[in-house]
């Protein structure tokens, strides 16, 4: 696992063994997760999702706590992958990084609570699976629209975006934070600190 520039973002680049029958890699490892990260996933949900080529979703977040941490991997075609910092007070707040996931290198994602995911389907039936900390609820998802100016996140440009209705009609990064949608960056370092701590405590 190696972290990105934005503080609860890694991406996980697994070694993967080729051999005449196909191939075979570790897509998650608690050990690993536990050990680059303090704690663990707590899987509470895993999502599938099957998109058309440019097709965009996201950016999507929850309000922290208990947020929805996600390890995300793409299993068929490739998908550009996109980690947004949304939390109000963080040095990287509106950074947002980028990693190609594939069913070539296999790469995964994890991002902690309080940061917002989106992803956009290079290929057609582009197939993504998520591991989520907590189940869906409704009242605490929320959204900031991917095209926002304010973020200037660099979607490929020979692809026309297709976004769901409630994406295409979500606030820009501005009006969530007017709205006091998104997360305060030191509510998440006090959740993140509690979640290591239970972990400390295991006997």
């Amino acid at each position: 696992m190696r972290e990105l520039s934005i503080e609860g973002a890694w991406v996980v680049e697994p070694q993967v063994l080729l051999d005449s029958r196909g191939s075979f890699h570790e897509w998650f490892r608690d050990d690993r997760f536990s050990a680059a990260t303090g704690h663990g996933l707590g899987l509470a949900q895993a999502n599938c999702s099957v998109s058309a080529r440019g097709t965009l979703r996201g950016v999507h977040f929850a309000d922290v706590p208990p947020g929805q941490a996600k390890y995300v991997k793409c299993v068929r075609g490739a998908v550009l992958d996109v980690v947004v910092d949304l939390r109000t007070g963080s040095p990287t707040f509106k950074r947002w990084e980028q990693v190609l996931l594939d069913d070539r290198d296999h790469r995964a994602v994890h991002l902690a609570e309080g940061l917002g995911h989106a992803f956009m389907a290079l290929t057609e039936g582009a197939t993504v699976v998520y591991l989520c900390s907590e189940g869906y609820a409704p009242t605490r998802e929320h959204g900031v629209h991917p095209l926002d100016p304010d973020l200037g996140i660099a979607w490929p440009t020979h692809l026309t975006p297709l976004l769901s209705p409630k994406d295409a009609g979500a606030p820009g990064v501005a009006e969530a934070g007017e709205r006091g949608l998104l997360p305060s960056y030191s509510a998440c370092v006090e959740w993140y600190a509690r979640r290591r701590a239970l972990v400390a405590a295991r006997p």
